[in-house]
């Protein structure tokens, strides 16, 4: 799949699951300024984590919570993190260390990344931080932040005079 920059500043992913539209809760790592000339390198400073830097996360709206649901593969719960920053921001992180090399291995391929990646977005105002909760299955972190529920409007008659 090639990463082609488009006028939003924002990737389009493969089968179009990405739109060009602005995303204004996203704190994407990979937001960058339509003139940006690289708009897609690593914020880690280290080049073989470049593939790994970038975990897909899709994030959808239910009637009742906001879910983020993330790939990552081969790591286990304890290399993940998920925190909620001054009440509004989720982040999740993760870190895939390199395998020990011994001196004795002759290594032939390496095509698994290592490294960290972070993802941080900013929460809607109804959003109720303090019931988050998250799971892992599979290689697919599940992260829910349950929705303030509706508040209903009182409404009152008022006679009009005159």
């Amino acid at each position: 799949m090639s990463l082609i920059p488009n006028p939003f500043g924002r990737r389009s992913g493969a089968f179009g699951r990405r739109s060009g539209a602005f995303d204004p809760f996203s704190l994407d790592a990979w937001d960058h300024h339509p003139l940006d000339p690289w708009p897609f390198r690593s914020v880690s400073s280290q080049s073989e984590t470049a593939s790994f830097a970038h975990a897909h996360i899709d994030w959808k709206e239910t009637p009742t919570a906001y879910v983020f649901k993330a790939d990552v593969p081969g790591l286990r719960k304890d290399e993940v993190k998920v925190e909620v920053e001054d009440g509004k921001i989720l982040q999740i992180s993760g870190e895939r260390k390199r395998d020990v090399e011994e001196k004795t291995d002759t290594w032939h391929r390496v095509e698994r990344s290592s490294g960290s990646f972070t993802r941080r977005f900013r929460l809607p105002e109804n959003a109720r931080v303090e019931q988050v909760q998250a799971a892992m299955e599979n290689g697919v972190l599940t992260v829910t932040v349950p929705k303030e529920k509706a508040k209903k409007v009182d409404v009152r008659s008022i006679e009009i005079s005159g």
